[in-house]
């Protein structure tokens, strides 16, 4: 660093420069995205040597746009989306230094693809009774348990994984934040075939392994406080992603709508429009959430945008599968596949109909998204919680 502060402009210099020494037609793509990470413009705002420069994050779009126009690779963020959104600002906030130079780059560039080990059969929506025990042994915690809904456990390396480690504690003061190897000894991953017929969610056995302390996130009995940093991330990821006008889930219908007029009813229209109205108004909250990011870190307005994101997934594709009638249903793979993504626009509306289901359960459910955001961000009394205060050991499982 020269010391002079970072703008659009030393940005741009930046980033031709980048472009001169690695052109991206005769590049090799991890190779060029290695370069583009060292010349810390992966993540401006991130520090000098962990793929930023320490530029505001708003700055972040003039480094994209550069690359974007010169064809560029990136770094297949849909495939790389819980590495990303989840474990990166995580890492960079609890992670040591010798954690954050081990696993930022790799996870940015591609090469190495993350899940996550939170949801357990008995502590989905209440996360914090999970059951999971790590036991302290010398350097290395030993883990039991079972994980269940793990995205992208059946191609991931890492996980990242929090258990109970003092279960006389009440449910949210005794649990530790980890990163698991999941090609360790004793980590068992399992298909969990989908209402879409693929599998693209797993279930995880933890069996005896062996979790050293130097991947431990935050100290000892802090994890349900790194954890939130995850969970505020993961709804902004998944419910505040930049979209153009008519991107997701609308786009299709719209087509449709534009290309069949066969298919025109009132009725659809007035509803189509409506949809259309609602979709845009979201997608400009996203952006004014992701402004906001800029200043600080994401807060409980995410939950509010992934709850936003469900149910109008849910409603157009409902809208969708009623234009198209019976053509509507046809659904031409029903393979018992393991997707590394979910794509919600390139299948068909059957497809789309199917997944949107799941929109309201994952990255936290529809109604403790609504608890948080009638207690967090319009101040509303909290539901009575009766065992705040009781060891975990002492409750009703």
């Amino acid at each position: 660093m020269t010391g002079r502060t970072i703008d659009a402009g030393e940005l741009r210099r930046r980033t031709q420069q980048l472009l001169a020494e690695h052109p991206p037609a005769t590049t090799e793509r991890t190779a060029f995205l290695t370069a583009r990470f060292d010349a810390g413009l992966a993540w401006v705002h991130y520090p000098e040597g962990l793929g930023g420069l320490g530029a505001p994050r708003s700055l972040q779009a003039v480094v994209d746009t550069e690359l974007e126009e010169a064809g560029a690779p990136d770094n297949d963020p849909r495939r790389i989306g819980i590495g990303l959104g989840m474990a990166a600002p995580t890492i960079l906030g609890f992670g040591t230094d010798e954690q954050k130079r081990r696993f930022l780059r790799p996870l940015w560039v591609g090469e190495e693809v993350w899940c996550q080990l939170f949801s357990e059969p008995g502590a989905g929506s209440d996360l914090a009774a999970l059951g999971t025990r790590a036991v302290r042994d010398g350097d290395s915690w030993v883990v039991d348990g079972q994980k269940v809904w793990t995205s992208s456990a059946h191609t991931a390396r890492w996980g990242i994984l929090i258990a109970r480690t003092d279960p006389d504690l009440p449910k949210h003061r005794g649990i530790t934040y980890f990163i698991c190897d999941m090609t360790d000894p004793g980590v068992e991953v399992r298909p969990l075939r989908q209402l879409t017929g693929e599998a693209e969610f797993n279930e995880v056995f933890l069996t005896g392994v062996r979790v050293p302390d130097s991947r431990r996130l935050g100290e000892v009995g802090d994890g349900w406080k790194v954890a939130q940093t995850t969970l505020m991330n993961e709804r902004v990821s998944i419910g505040g992603m930049r979209i153009p006008r008519e991107g997701g889930m609308i786009g299709p219908v719209a087509k449709a709508w534009r290309e069949r007029p066969e298919l025109r009813t009132h009725d659809l229209h007035q509803r189509l429009l409506s949809l259309w109205v609602e979709a845009e108004v979201a997608r400009l909250t996203g952006e004014r959430l992701r402004q906001q990011l800029v200043a600080g870190q994401p807060g409980p307005e995410g939950s509010g945008m992934k709850l936003g994101f469900a149910r109008l997934n849910q409603e157009i594709s409902g809208l969708e599968v009623e234009l198209l009638g019976e053509e509507g249903l046809l659904y031409d793979d029903w393979t018992m596949r393991r997707p590394d993504l979910v794509d919600f626009t390139g299948r068909e509306a059957g497809y789309r109909y199917l997944r949107a289901k799941g929109n309201s359960i994952e990255g936290g459910t529809s109604e403790v998204l609504l608890n948080i955001v009638a207690e967090r961000v319009l101040g509303l009394p909290p539901e009575p919680r009766t065992d705040k205060d009781v060891a975990w050991k002492d409750l009703n499982r």
